[in-house]
């Protein structure tokens, strides 16, 4: 359960590069708290993207004020709520805080994404259950 407070960010744990990027990134304090969701998992913000026809295959989610934030739209966002504490951190905010840096960069880290979890024999996470898409 999560506070009002609390920015949930929704990621592919099963993508060992996705899993780094969202175990080391981190918010603000003034902000709230950031709640890592796996989207393979059963979840209550995973029922509301899939029931927005939102295909969490195509991208990460970020929940905050009521309000999801889709694919490199998420990525800006968190960027822009980051603590900047530490290398990464400094990083991840000077790249993505520009919208279009992000809308440039996404689809790229989402097709490196795609092609390591096929090399790794992952399957797609597939939420909307769309006929002939459980493998990349």
């Amino acid at each position: 359960m999560t506070s009002d407070d609390d920015i949930e960010l929704v990621y592919d744990k099963q993508c060992p590069v996705c899993d780094l990027y969202c175990r080391w990134i981190d918010v603000r304090d003034t902000d709230g708290q950031l709640m890592r969701v796996d989207a393979r998992e059963n979840s209550e913000v995973m029922d509301e993207i899939t029931a927005l026809g939102l295909d969490i295959d195509e991208g990460m989610v970020l929940k905050t004020g009521g309000e999801l934030y889709y694919g490199s739209e998420a990525i800006h966002q968190l960027a822009l709520r980051s603590s900047g504490k530490g290398f990464f951190n400094k990083l991840a905010r000077m790249t993505f805080k520009s919208r279009g840096v992000a809308n440039a960069l996404y689809p790229l880290l989402k097709a490196c994404r795609n092609l390591l979890l096929k090399i790794l024999g992952r399957s797609r996470i597939n939420n909307l259950d769309s006929p002939d898409n459980s493998r990349f």
